[in-house]
């Protein structure tokens, strides 16, 4: 038995490893007023001017955080409003840089948040092309890929509005073209930042199907949810992030137990217990 433990353990590929990473913003903490931009330039102007960034104060997103994430896992990331997860995977990706630590990565990191990019006055289809081509993918694996796209997003089921410009969409119906496009490609690492919040149940179990498909292909898939359903359907790792420290880190079942019973109960994310 530990020579299988020690084997399965060797046969695991590590994706993304996190080494005592912190993440710190800087706000400036003058009073901010509705003045004209020139007003403002001259502001910052005199600021350089004094060599100095007055009234700045620093926000400590992420403290200390050490993970591994492996080839084939679904890994969710959990925590109460402001506890870090959208600026952790945003490091991840390589969008934030990291004041301590180390995030190091096997592969390109790809993004996928519900407000991600698209272009508002342009059609869907033309967006699908444009977000293919973004993620690497061919012109003539976007061809083959379009319809699927499409059906999947489920944006025509009430008339042609792939044809139509982006500004015309519901949000949800952006969301659900946005995570369309990115699942119709193997990622190495996949960050999802609460796109299965968006849309009925029956396209949320669709890319609950299709994050299955992504890690059984060999890539990792992280989640953001408030939804403790789609965690525990969809994951089989979970990261719980508290103010900005990572309080637990286990199998979905076990990590859930404790932060339902810390937020009071299933999908109680907004705010811990007082």
């Amino acid at each position: 038995m530990p020579h299988e433990a020690a084997r399965e353990t060797a046969d695991r590929v590590p994706t993304v490893i996190a080494d005592g990473v912190d993440i710190v913003y800087r706000v400036n903490g003058a009073a901010q007023g509705r003045g004209t931009a020139t007003a403002a330039l001259n502001r910052i102007l005199r600021r350089e001017r004094a060599g100095k960034a007055a009234g700045v104060r620093r926000v400590h997103a992420v403290r200390d955080v050490s993970f591994v994430a492996y080839r084939g896992e679904a890994i969710g990331l959990i925590g109460t409003n402001g506890s870090g997860k959208s600026t952790l995977l945003k490091a991840v990706a390589g969008l934030l840089p990291v004041e301590n630590g180390r995030i190091y990565t096997d592969g390109q990191p790809s993004l996928l948040g519900v407000n991600a990019a698209l272009m508002n006055d342009l059609t869907g289809e033309r967006n699908v092309h444009l977000g293919g081509l973004a993620m690497g993918m061919s012109r003539e694996q976007i061809r083959e890929r379009y319809q699927d796209i499409v059906d999947f997003s489920g944006i025509n089921d009430k008339g042609d509005f792939i044809t139509l410009p982006m500004r015309t969409y519901s949000s949800g119906m952006a969301a659900r073209l946005r995570f369309s496009i990115a699942a119709a490609k193997d990622h190495d690492v996949l960050l999802v930042d609460e796109a299965l919040a968006t849309g009925d149940r029956s396209f949320q179990k669709r890319s609950e199907e299709r994050i299955r498909e992504l890690r059984e292909r060999a890539g990792t898939v992280f989640l953001v949810s408030h939804s403790n359903k789609s965690i525990r359907d969809t994951c089989d790792r979970v990261l719980w992030l508290e103010r900005g420290e990572l309080r637990m880190d286990g199998p979905t079942a076990e990590v859930l137990k404790e932060y339902e019973a810390f937020t009071g109960g299933p999908d109680r994310a907004a705010r811990p217990k007082s």
